[in-house]
């Protein structure tokens, strides 16, 4: 691989945005599944998470307070599922 499409392989990894699907999950296991599938993700990685759970904001802004993880974003979607964009510390 060339220097050249190296880095440009580097930038498309940097830039992809994980998804992680917690719709139909209550309280606590939404967030312990965001927990498991991003701790081994890198810093600044895009994560888009999706819950139904009526607790799921609050959890959320929690666990960004403890990890330092950033809350991008937040989406209602149809039938009560919220899309949250977080950019992981």
């Amino acid at each position: 691989m060339t220097d050249q499409s190296a880095a440009k392989q580097a930038e498309a990894d940097a830039t992809e945005v994980y998804q992680i699907d917690a719709v139909g999950l209550v309280c606590p296991l939404p967030i312990l599944r965001l927990k498991k599938r991003t701790r081994d993700l890198p810093s600044g990685t895009q994560v888009e998470f999706l819950t139904d759970d009526p607790s799921g904001r609050k959890d959320l802004q929690v666990l960004c307070d403890m990890t330092g993880h950033k809350l991008e974003w937040t989406r209602e979607e149809n039938a009560g599922v919220i899309r949250y964009c977080i950019s992981l510390a």
